[in-house]
């Protein structure tokens, strides 16, 4: 509401403390004793001061209005109007003096804070070149873990160490905690990681750290050596059973994929080692001894159990297996129930095809007594049919001295199937005791632990023979079963061929004229 009075009035508000109660009409007005003033001319301007000492004491303060334009001073009193709009004005003149006020103040402390965060101005400017440098640092810093990763721990389940950590130092104690819990050398262990590595290497996510090879490796060499149970093996590694599944499956694809050659019929230099080690023995032209071993299981879930019920009343599962003198393993059929006699086994087999198809032993033939030719065989026992690659001992109770000597000679030959089960199994002891297993991935499994048996071999790691021996609950010390099935009886000779028969007869003389 605009001020009654001419245009040209200048009206100045000015405030003083009442000091007494009363004003004379005589007394002239007191000059202005506030740091405020405020000019009503079409805008207001102000100029601020101490606005806070006179924020609420100015609805008390005596007005006077000084007119200005004819030369004499004049007082009068304003009416209660007037007052109001009066005091309508100062509040809103005080009001936006504090607004201004509080916007000065947050602006300087934002430049404050501006000027704390930004550093210091400097002439040079990063280029692209500097950037992709500090970058590529930061990158090579959460490689080596130098940074901390923040990992949900819906993501990663955290474990103690246990096993993984004790293997890490690296000293002599190390080296003899290794070749207890792993079966091998940190110096073997170490190549077998590096061949793996492509294949096990995993991609590094937002959500989780991923296993490194090394662990992977070291938890399934772990899982197949002690043979405890996934809950109880995957917590000495710190990590979950899930886990523990996956690298069992993984390192099983690996080794297959990887060491393939290991498990293979000799050809070249090794061919003529084996056959140069079976001919000491008595054994010209011999490529191998062949028998089968149960892998006892637990009841399967989702398969007939009749079918894995053997002759041992124990559930399993069937392996076929050819080594040479040095108990490497040159062949393996695996993955038939344990009620299949090794007879059904070796038909099943590619080696029956193979042999059959003259794809087996391909080598030049050697001259034997009784104008005898033969290209190579096997040495077996007499659950298996005498064939003309398939020598089987004569057996009997009363026997001629040539066939006992050849019977001595056949068994002591062939005893290095036996022995290599026994370091097979004594070594990867999950294959020894009954264990409860997935059917489907366990003929990879044990495809996987020949291929470490024979690289144990090839690198000279000794075989521990107390590890073939257990103490029962009456503390009785005995060796473990093995698994090998001795046949209840030899098969008739009436289905073996006239080659066969000549075969081990020219070989039984041969002996006796050496």
């Amino acid at each position: 509401m605009p001020l009654r009075g001419p245009p040209s009035t200048v009206v100045s508000v000015s405030f003083r403390l009442a000091r007494s109660s009363s004003h004379t009409a005589a007394r002239p007005p007191s000059p202005p004793t506030c740091s405020w003033a405020v000019s009503i001319a079409g805008g207001v301007r102000s100029s601020v001061g101490r606005a806070h000492s006179a924020r609420m004491s100015a609805m008390s303060k005596v007005v006077h209005v000084r007119g200005v334009g004819d030369g004499d001073d004049v007082e009068a009193g304003l009416s209660a109007v007037e007052r109001a709009v009066v005091t309508s004005v100062v509040a809103a003149v005080i009001m936006h003096c504090d607004m201004e006020v509080e916007g000065q103040r947050r602006w300087a402390r934002l430049r404050a804070r501006r000027r704390k965060l930004m550093p210091a101005a400097t002439t040079e400017t990063l280029d692209s070149a500097a950037i992709c440098d500090a970058v590529l640092e930061v990158c090579c810093a959460l490689g080596r873990g130098g940074l901390s990763r923040a990992t949900p721990r819906w993501w990663v389940k955290r474990k103690t160490g246990g096993t993984w950590e004790d293997l890490r130092p690296a000293d002599d104690a190390t080296d003899d905690y290794f070749r207890n819990k792993l079966r091998m050398s940190p110096r073997v262990f170490c190549e077998i990681v590096e061949n793996l590595s492509p294949i096990l290497q995993r991609r590094v996510t937002f959500y989780r750290e991923p296993l490194q090879p090394d662990q992977i490796v070291a938890y399934a060499l772990y899982r197949w050596a002690s043979g405890k149970t996934y809950e109880n093996s995957s917590c000495s590694f710190g990590i979950g059973r899930a886990s523990g599944l996956v690298a069992v499956r993984d390192v099983t694809v690996a080794l297959l994929s990887v060491y393939r050659e290991k498990v293979a019929w000799p050809t070249g230099v090794r061919k003529a080692i084996v056959l140069r080690a079976f001919a000491d023995k008595g054994f010209p032209n011999r490529h191998g001894c062949i028998d089968c071993t149960h892998i006892y299981v637990d009841k399967p879930a989702n398969a007939p159990a009749e079918d894995y019920y053997d002759r041992k009343r124990r559930f399993s599962v069937v392996a076929q297996v050819v080594v040479d003198l040095d108990l490497r393993i040159l062949n393996v059929f695996v993955g038939y129930p344990g009620s299949c006699h090794d007879v059904r086994i070796i038909h099943l087999s590619t080696l029956w095809s193979r042999a059959a198809a003259g794809e087996l032993f391909t080598g030049p033939p050697v001259l034997l007594p009784f104008q005898v030719h033969t290209n190579g065989y096997l040495l077996s026992n007499n659950g298996y049919p005498s064939s003309q690659w398939m020598v089987v001992p004569f057996g009997g109770m009363a026997q001629h001295p040539l066939e006992s000597r050849f019977d001595s000679k056949q068994k002591t030959a062939r005893g290095a199937v036996g022995r290599a089960f026994g370091r097979l199994k004594g070594m990867w002891s999950l294959f020894l005791g009954s264990h409860k297993t997935n059917m489907e991935t366990l003929p990879q499994q044990f495809v996987a632990v020949c291929i470490l048996h024979n690289i144990l071999i090839d690198v000279g790691i000794p075989f521990d023979e107390n590890l073939l021996w257990e103490v029962d609950a009456n503390g009785v010390r005995h060796r473990v079963d093995l698994g090998i099935h001795r046949p209840p009886g030899p098969l008739c000779m009436e289905t073996s061929t006239g080659e066969a028969i000549m075969l081990r007869q020219a070989l039984a003389e041969r002996m006796m004229r050496r």
